[in-house]
């Protein structure tokens, strides 16, 4: 069931909400420069299990709206906010990939982690701020290719090999937000970071993280792990910067006994 909810006036983000009546919920916050569809494995399975599953589109991306600004963490966070608000959610697990994770970082530091009682971060962009040099190319090449910019990304993201339709799936993900949304999560990930919001959490934290992930290296994890009280990192060793699909199986059963 796909509705909107509006996160500030003249701004309304996309909500996938599938199996409402499920006992258990997973509110999944997708990464850049993708939407909740990135989540299509976990959609189609843990439903089945009773849980009740929803992806948010952030502003910019997706379905949802495409305002020119509101790109910084601040308001993701609160447009994160207004969604669990407007949803009534309570003791849901929160699960963020890549930025997603940054975002749900933030979350949990700037609204003391309301309605959430288990986080979950999957190759969190965590702790440290993106190095500029990489965030000012990928800001160049949205503003100039954004096609070939995209196309690029999608092969770093994984280790595994995948097929062409699968990448070319990631790809048109990506040309669903706007460019000036692309580029500005850049600015974002470039000027901010959510350090000193790691101690503020303490709900009980799964940490997923490829080994191979060449997007945020796995020492990232690792001290991410060490500044969040009450976390678990759990190593994929198949993986890059995906492995809710480069190990489905096993990110689906871990999150499953998890959540």
């Amino acid at each position: 069931m796909g509705y909107f909810v509006t996160v500030e006036p003249g701004v309304k983000v996309f909500i996938e909400d599938i199996n409402p009546k499920g006992n258990k919920t997973i509110l999944f916050i997708h990464g850049w420069p993708l939407n909740h569809n990135q989540f299509e494995y976990q959609f189609n399975f843990l439903p089945k299990l009773g849980y009740r599953c929803i992806g948010m589109d952030w502003r910019g991306y997706g379905n949802s709206d495409k305002p020119f600004d509101g790109y910084g963490f601040d308001r993701l966070a609160d447009d994160l906010r207004m969604v669990i608000e407007a949803l009534q959610l309570k003791n849901i697990t929160l699960a963020g990939h890549s930025t997603g994770g940054a975002i749900s970082i933030r979350y949990m530091a700037r609204y003391k982690g309301y309605g959430v009682s288990k986080l979950v971060l999957i190759d969190a962009a965590s702790p440290s701020s993106v190095p500029k040099e990489f965030t000012n190319k990928i800001i160049e090449e949205t503003n100039n290719d954004r096609p070939k910019m995209l196309q690029n990304q999608t092969e770093s993201f994984f280790f595994q090999y995948i097929s062409e339709a699968k990448s070319e799936w990631f790809f048109l993900m990506g040309l669903q937000a706007a460019n000036w949304s692309t580029s500005a999560i850049m600015v974002t990930l470039r000027d901010e970071n959510v350090y000193n919001d790691l101690g503020q959490i303490d709900v009980p934290t799964l940490i997923i993280h490829g080994i191979h992930d060449k997007v945020v290296p796995f020492t990232q994890a690792q001290e991410t792990n060490k500044l969040i009280k009450n976390s678990q990192l759990v190593p994929f060793q198949y993986s890059g910067h995906c492995p809710f699909l480069e190990e489905r199986d096993r990110f689906n059963q871990l999150l499953s006994s998890f959540a």
